[in-house]
């Protein structure tokens, strides 16, 4: 039971530096909290208490590992493309012609974002609008 109590550890700390555990729920927390109680109680030879705790938790994990699965298969909802106003108004902002390639966009986005980036005294906002000039016109040209 020793080495079940390693390797739950081990999944812990792979999950914290992985940053995984960043986009767990809190129920998600608990769990993998309640695994790692019950594999140190069954290391500590109360199995009675600690194997429940594990196969709870195990059960839990496969539960969520079904509906997680079954979500991705959805087929995806059909992007309607942006506005012209819109493509308009990112091309102006980046300061791109619209025969643009995405080489150029990409030339561009970099030009303009290191001058405004928050680290170099811009604004969130502004770097935010210009992340998202970039992403429109380049899914823009994708689309056409």
């Amino acid at each position: 039971m020793g080495v079940l109590t390693l390797f739950i550890a081990a999944l812990a700390i792979w999950l914290i530096w992985t940053g995984k555990l960043q986009r767990m729920t809190a129920k998600d927390g608990m769990a993998l909290g309640a695994a790692l109680v019950g594999a140190v109680l069954a290391a500590k030879g109360k199995a009675v208490i600690g194997a429940p705790l594990l196969i709870g938790a195990a059960l839990f994990f496969a539960k969520q590992g079904n509906i997680k699965a079954k979500a991705r298969t959805r087929p995806a909802a059909p992007v309607a493309p942006p506005p012209a106003d819109d493509v308009a108004k990112a091309r102006a902002l980046l300061g791109v012609a619209p025969d643009a390639d995405a080489g150029t966009i990409r030339a561009a986005h970099r030009r303009l974002i290191a001058s405004v980036h928050p680290d170099k005294g811009g604004t969130e906002a502004l770097a935010a609008q210009i992340n998202a000039a970039r992403d429109l016109l380049l899914d823009d040209q994708t689309q056409r």
